[in-house]
């Protein structure tokens, strides 16, 4: 949806009894990432003396009747220009993930740690798709829920080489996995305003990994190395060092490793493209652009979108990574 004679943007603030549907001013952001961040309401309300809101309140945001977010308002500011008007931020449940907390479990899968975090700290859960994998042992101390269960699944895919996403879905916490999350949309130069290409070896590309096993019986080490020849020939040495606690999964861990890592970093930035409602952090969309003989024709990974509503269109910016690109 982009550009459109009638769209429809309401936000709903409750406060379990009473719901008020107040009117906008301007502009309706909604920011969300795949990694760290909760997701993020913005938006400004004329307040006509009838409309009694407090921090905590639901907010619910819906566009021509499809939820898009869910969560609870955490700030307001009014200002002496024009004290008619009420600017509020209001976040998903993951905002309670920045909370710190200790945490040791044995043989969890990423769903089954997030399901314990979201049980302590009163969160609704929704979808949490089965990984297969079992982390052998983890001990979190004093960390972020948001690390705790982000180290879930970072762990999952240095060792099954699958990628998992985990968000708010309208007020429900779930997981899925990565192909779970392809849309059937395409992003070109019809569809954007404006682009930025960048490619890169400096971060998150590596063509050897070390795994190393500390045996603490006997004070030994094994190493486990695997490489690609060719790409060292082209880039020299980018070696990750990691360990395992247990010496079985040392060599599937190496593997998943390079495998996920040994390839140059592409993100694409795009600006103003057409909105949809779809559109989450972690989707998939195809990207078909040509960038100075570069062209590419790929599924993308979102891993951060602004929508925004005003004036009757629905615009987002983007951030994308990965994909295969051609010359």
């Amino acid at each position: 949806m982009g550009a459109c004679d009638t769209m429809t943007v309401k936000i709903m603030i409750s406060d379990g009894k009473t719901a008020y549907l107040p009117s906008l001013k301007e502009s309706v952001q909604l920011d969300l990432e795949r990694k760290g961040s909760p997701g993020k309401l913005k938006f400004t309300y004329f307040d006509d003396g009838n409309i009694k809101t407090e921090e905590g309140n639901q907010v619910k945001l819906t566009v021509d009747g499809t939820d898009m977010f869910f969560g609870f308002l955490f700030s307001k500011k009014i200002s002496s220009k024009d004290r008619k008007f009420v600017e509020c931020t209001a976040y998903d449940q993951l905002r309670y993930l920045k909370n710190k907390d200790t945490y040791s479990y044995k043989d969890l899968e990423a769903g089954e740690v997030i399901k314990l975090i979201a049980e302590d700290f009163r969160l609704n859960v929704g979808s949490l798709e089965r990984t297969g994998y079992k982390i052998p042992y983890r001990e979190e101390q004093n960390k972020t829920l948001f690390d705790i269960i982000q180290t879930a699944i970072d762990e999952t895919l240095q060792n099954t080489g699958k990628l998992y996403v985990f968000y708010d879905d309208v007020g429900k916490l779930t997981l899925k996995h990565i192909e779970s999350m392809k849309l059937d949309l395409l992003i070109s130069a019809n569809t954007a305003q404006g682009y930025e290409y960048n490619s890169s070896i400096d971060s998150k590309t590596y063509n050897q990994v070390k795994v190393e096993y500390k045996n603490i019986g006997n004070k030994s080490t094994d190493i486990f190395l695997v490489k690609s020849s060719e790409n060292i020939n082209k880039w020299g040495v980018l070696q990750l060092n990691e360990t395992v606690e247990n010496k079985e999964s040392g060599a599937g861990k190496a593997e998943a490793l390079l495998k996920y890592y040994n390839k140059v970093s592409k993100t694409l930035s795009i600006k103003d493209a057409f909105g949809d409602t779809r559109v989450k952090a972690g989707s998939s969309l195809v990207v078909m652009l040509d960038i100075e003989g570069n062209k590419i024709s790929n599924y993308m990974v979102v891993e951060q979108v602004t929508h925004t509503f005003k004036n009757d269109e629905h615009l987002m910016s983007m951030k994308l990574r990965g994909g295969s690109f051609s010359v």
